[in-house]
C-alpha cells in the first residue's frame, strides 16, 4: 500500500474524520487488522483562518506548501488537502512536491457524474461558494453548479466557523441546513455537494430529498483506492 499524506487541522474536527475514514476503507478493502499507511501534518487553524479573512492566500499557500514538502519527506506517495476551502491554494501545494495532489473537486465531480447527475447545489464556506476556484474546477468536470442565495450562504458559513469547527452540532443548525438544501432542490439541483469537510458532521443523506456528495468521505475513499491500486495487495474496489 502506498503512503497517504494528509494536510489537516482545518479544522482538526474534520481531519479526525479523514483519519478514521482512510483506516476504515483500508480495513474494508484488505480485511483483518489492516490499517492505512498514512502520515499527517496538522496545522494550527488559528493561524490559517486570519489569512483567509484578510485574503492573504499566497501566505497561506506557503504554509501549506511547506506542510506538503514535510509529508513528501516523511514518505508520502500522494498528498491530500483535507479541506475544501484551502483548495484555493492547491496549485501552490501541488507545485511544492513531486508526488501527486489528489484534488478534492476532481474526486467530487467524478462521483457526481458516476451517479448520472449534472446539476448540483454546492454548500461550503463563503469562500468556496462565492469564489471561483472550486466551482470552476467542478464545472470543468462537466457539472452545472448552483449555490444558495446570500442569506442562506451566510447561515451555512456561520455554522461552519462558529459551531462545526469547534465540535458543536446543534439541531437548529441541522434544520437550517435542511431548509437551505430544500431551496437548492427547489431551484433545480439534482444533488447537493457537501463542500466543506465539517458539514458531514451535521447533515447526511437523511437530511436531503436528493443525493448528497460528502466530499471528505469521497476524498478518503479515492485516496485509499489510489494507494492500493497496482500494488498487488488490493482486491478490486467494491
Amino acid at each position: 500500500m502506498r503512503t497517504i499524506g494528509l494536510i489537516g487541522g482545518m479544522s482538526w474536527e474534520s481531519t479526525a474524520e479523514y483519519y478514521r475514514l482512510v483506516n476504515e476503507f483500508t480495513r474494508d478493502r484488505l480485511g483483518g487488522l489492516h490499517s492505512a499507511r498514512c502520515v499527517l501534518h496538522s496545522v494550527d487553524f488559528a493561524e490559517i483562518e486570519p489569512l483567509q479573512v484578510r485574503g492573504h492566500w499566497a501566505e497561506a499557500g506557503e504554509v501549506l506548501a511547506g506542510a506538503a514538502r514535510s509529508l513528501e519527506a516523511a514518505g508520502a506517495d500522494m498528498v491530500l488537502l483535507c479541506t475544501n476551502t484551502m483548495h484555493k491554494v492547491a496549485d501552490a501545494v501541488e507545485a511544492a512536491v513531486s508526488v501527486p495532489l489528489l484534488h478534492l473537486a476532481d474526486v467530487t465531480a467524478d462521483a457526481v457524474r458516476a451517479a448520472g447527475l449534472r446539476r448540483v447545489g454546492l454548500l461550503g464556506t463563503a469562500f468556496t461558494m462565492e469564489q471561483d476556484f472550486f466551482r470552476d474546477r467542478l464545472e470543468a468536470g462537466g457539472l452545472d453548479v448552483r449555490v444558495p442565495d446570500a442569506a442562506a450562504r451566510a447561515v451555512v458559513h456561520r455554522v461552519i466557523y462558529e459551531e462545526l469547527c469547534l465540535g458543536v452540532v446543534r439541531e437548529e443548525s441541522r434544520a437550517a441546513y435542511r431548509e437551505v438544501i430544500g431551496g437548492l432542490v427547489a431551484a433545480g439541483a439534482e444533488g447537493v455537494i457537501l463542500g466543506c469537510t465539517e458539514i458531514e458532521l451535521l447533515v447526511g443523506p437523511q437530511d436531503s430529498p436528493v443525493p448528497v456528495f460528502p466530499t471528505a468521505w469521497l476524498h478518503a475513499r479515492a485516496a485509499v483506492d489510489a494507494a492500493l491500486s497496482d500494488t498487488g495487495d488490493a482486491p478490486a474496489p467494491r
